[in-house]
């Protein structure tokens, strides 16, 4: 486990219920504000710490355990009090998923335990590394002008084929573009989504959603290209894959 340090800065932290305010949220709120720092969590006798550099969780600590066992662990405590850090470090980098990602896993870990379908003690442990489906699947969408990355995904937002820095940040993204899509679909009762774009600017790329029943495509696109010649591109590809 990695040093962590605290550095002298005169910045005060807060305090809260995390039964008044959702743990998630905390996370959510402070990823999408680019906080750099440590949330510590006490729920009975024990302690857990996730830190945050620049609003992307790096590393997570609770008694023995470190790295996504110790923030699942963490995740699973329904009470106890929670204390913002914005002037702790760590060295340790033991979390490589996107703070999305990373959330709804721990929310499908938790959702499979109550529904006793998977043991308290596995509840918390590395998710098991998912069977590879189409392998090429990923670079034939590389190949579609104006794509940069792609990324198949299950139906609980975890990629299916590639598990680089890059495919899990892109897998986040595009699944938090499901959620957002499915609930406007289920207010305007449009159905099921089938497919989102959520436009970039002149520095930030464009992220293109595909929805099936079963697994979704996520496809990273250049700022500059035309997303919805893109999509076009993408779905004769697939086309040409089945």
């Amino acid at each position: 486990m990695g040093t962590t340090k605290a550095v002298s800065s005169g910045a005060q932290g807060f305090e809260g219920a995390v039964a008044g305010l959702s743990l998630a949220d905390v996370i959510q709120l402070n990823g999408n504000n680019g906080f750099s720092g440590c949330i510590t969590v006490q729920y009975e006798n024990r302690t857990g710490r996730i830190f945050f550099r620049d609003g992307r969780i790096v590393h997570a600590e609770q008694g023995e355990k470190s790295g996504e066992e110790a923030f699942y662990e963490v995740m699973e405590w329904s009470t106890g009090r929670f204390s913002l850090e914005p002037n702790v470090s760590t060295t340790s980098h033991t979390i490589q998923k996107h703070v999305q990602f990373i959330l709804m896993e721990a929310h499908r870990l938790m959702d499979e335990r109550r529904a006793g379908r998977l043991p308290p003690s596995e509840a918390a442990a590395e998710p098991p590394p998912l069977a590879a489906r189409a392998p090429t699947l990923a670079d034939r969408m590389k190949h579609v002008p104006g794509v940069t990355c792609a990324v198949l995904m299950s139906s609980n937002g975890s990629c299916v084929e590639e598990t680089s820095p890059e495919s899990e940040a892109l897998a986040g993204r595009a699944a938090f573009l499901g959620l957002v899509g499915n609930r406007i679909g289920a207010i305007l009762s449009a159905g099921p989504l089938q497919s989102a774009a959520l436009q970039g600017s002149e520095a930030r790329p464009h992220v293109l959603l595909l929805a099936g029943k079963n697994q979704s495509l996520g496809v990273l696109v250049r700022a500059d290209a035309d997303v919805n010649a893109v999509e076009v591109s993408v779905r004769r590809a697939l086309g040409a894959v089945r």
